[in-house]
């Protein structure tokens, strides 16, 4: 490794876990005012974020980066007060620390409570999304978080920009130095280092790309929470609605096709999909999407972009404007695909049939459900949890849009009048 790239994160973690401490003693005033003092100044300092911004979207367009991917890292005015829009509504939300969860007298007469309290210092690897930068800096300062950030090349100037900008506010505000810290280095090295500081890492949340995210979790020597690789699916059943199933289904694809709650596979019945299939595949062609379909797809979709589908396109995360799609014999089979190639984030039925609707709730495995509506709400804000520092796709600890009790642990208080142990 190379020895600046480990002292720079090592010096960072230092730095992290001393102000971690001191946060966990903040007032929520405290916490609330920082975050509104961030808020503002990113609008204040937009100028210059923006320039980085820009330096960074010409290099990306430079080595040939795909529409989807620049969209996710571009930011633009509108982008920037959405981002400090977001960091107001945290401010308004209800303060998770120090809520008792539970509490009771013991027969000794302790009196035991079980109270919310932060993690400590939370660490996250992340790609392309500035916006991140801003979202888990702002989870973090309102649940009394150390976060030391770790963005990807591609945004890398975007992503310090905002983290100097977010820094500076939060102290001036009251917050002790190093509660929002970004590793300036670029290096793997880095990403490598901070995912080796078992003791000084309380939690690391990986947030990008399937590759992005196995590599945390297979290396990792600190507690991972993981995240958002989503290979969503729409299951068109025989009792649906048409025009209902091609509306949810164009808006998961094609309204942002870039991110983890995208469509990326569409399933029909195969009792209706010579009435079902044909406008769908059209609506898909005039926007532009790339299908990779089964046989029975394929022979519907003369004059559109219809592609036969090999098994690896059941499982991929397009993150683009492709989807796969398959004909299947029912709802068996549309479940038993689904657990198989699905990625447990997000899935989606349309059907009028409530038996067919509460079997597909009960038996695929996801974070995310959906009866009757788009996979593009699976997150933070649509959940009304404010901003969301990533979506979950494991069961323990947290599971799907993770706001702010997402950040917390629990710790015991126990307040006696001398009792000792017989």
């Amino acid at each position: 490794m190379t020895p600046s790239a480990v002292s720079e994160v090592r010096e960072l973690a230092v730095r992290a876990q001393k102000a971690s401490h001191l946060l966990a003693g903040t007032s929520t005033e405290v916490r609330n005012r920082a975050l509104l003092a961030m808020a503002r100044a990113l609008v204040e300092q937009q100028d210059m974020i923006l320039l980085a911004n820009e330096e960074d979207m010409a290099a990306a367009a430079e080595r040939g980066t795909a529409e989807s991917l620049l969209d996710r890292l571009k930011l633009d005015t509108g982008r920037i007060r959405g981002i400090s829009e977001a960091l107001e509504s945290l401010a308004a939300l209800p303060d998770p620390i120090g809520e008792v969860l539970t509490g009771s007298r013991l027969s000794n007469g302790i009196w035991l409570q079980k109270v919310r309290v932060p993690m400590g210092v939370v660490a996250m690897i992340y790609e392309a999304r500035p916006n991140v930068t801003a979202d888990a800096a702002g989870l973090c300062v309102k649940t009394g978080n150390a976060v030391i950030l770790r963005g990807g090349t591609m945004a890398v100037r975007s992503n310090l920009a905002m983290t100097d900008v977010l820094s500076v506010a939060a102290t001036s505000a009251g917050l002790p130095e190093g509660s929002i810290q970004s590793v300036r280095s670029v290096d793997r090295e880095a990403a490598e280092a901070l995912m080796g500081l078992h003791g000084m890492i309380d939690v690391l949340i990986p947030r990008g790309g399937a590759g992005l995210i196995r590599s945390v979790v297979e290396n990792a020597k600190v507690p991972v929470i993981e995240t958002g690789v989503g290979n969503c699916h729409v299951y068109v059943h025989e009792k649906a609605d048409p025009e209902m199933a091609k509306r949810i289904l164009i808006n998961a694809k094609c309204s942002r096709p870039g991110v983890c709650n995208a469509a990326e596979s569409l399933l029909v019945d195969e009792s209706v999909h010579k009435a079902v299939l044909p406008p769908i595949l059209a609506e898909l062609a005039e926007r532009g999407v790339t299908v990779y379909g089964c046989d029975r797809t394929c022979a519907l979709g003369e004059g559109t972009t219809v592609s036969a589908a090999t098994d690896e396109d059941w499982e991929t995360e397009y993150l683009d404007l492709k989807i796969a799609c398959k004909v299947v014999s029912g709802l068996d089979e549309a479940i038993s695909h689904i657990n198989r190639y699905g990625t447990k984030h997000s899935e989606a039925i349309v059907t009028e049939d409530y038996t067919a609707a509460i079997r597909f709730l009960n038996e695929v495995d996801a974070a995310a459900v959906y009866v009757n509506a788009s996979t593009r709400f699976t997150d933070g804000g649509e959940f009304g949890l404010g901003a969301e520092i990533g979506i979950s796709t494991q069961k323990l600890h947290a599971r799907g849009p993770m706001g702010l009790e997402a950040l917390t642990t629990t710790k015991y208080v126990a307040m006696g009048s001398g009792q000792i142990r017989e």
